[in-house]
């Protein structure tokens, strides 16, 4: 099975929560605002993949605002260092623009045009293995914007 990684106070969202729970997402904190939940975060990671699921997460850490990929967070780094697996990078193409970004506005938004937004194009695209030995934030990001087509 998958895994996701979110943020939690997503996760907590209370319609959204039982969802989460149910497909077994992991929430994760920054540091800064809570350790406790970075670390059992941490555990329940290591503990998936240990137990053979796959967990999917973005390192960037947010939601874009204007389409560009934000820098990526050392988290990935951190995780398979505990637990060494390779990493599959992952690519959304088409993303923006459609419900689920911030384009003109929140995401998830703007019901009176959900048609048109739900409706839009999106594909996944994945990349060629990275040896857990090789993973870096910044090695990761080249991968993921060549598979989307875009560059630094």
């Amino acid at each position: 099975p998958v895994r996701f990684v979110m943020d939690h106070q997503i996760f907590r969202i209370p319609v959204l929560s039982f969802i989460f729970r149910t497909g077994r997402a992991i929430p994760i904190a920054p540091a800064r605002e809570d350790p406790d939940a970075l670390a059992r975060a941490h555990d329940q990671i290591a503990k998936a993949l240990e137990e053979g699921d796959l967990i999917c997460i973005f390192p960037e850490g947010k939601i874009t605002y204007d389409g560009q990929l934000s820098p990526f967070r050392p988290g990935v780094k951190r995780i398979v260092d505990r637990t060494p697996v390779p990493v599959v990078p992952l690519a959304l193409r088409g993303l923006w623009g459609s419900f689920f970004s911030r384009h003109e506005g929140p995401a998830m938004t703007k019901w009176s045009r959900i048609a048109k937004r739900i409706y839009s194009r999106i594909s996944l695209v994945a990349g060629p293995p990275v040896a857990a030995g090789e993973v870096t934030p910044e090695g990761l990001q080249t991968v993921v914007l060549e598979l989307r087509g875009d560059s630094l």
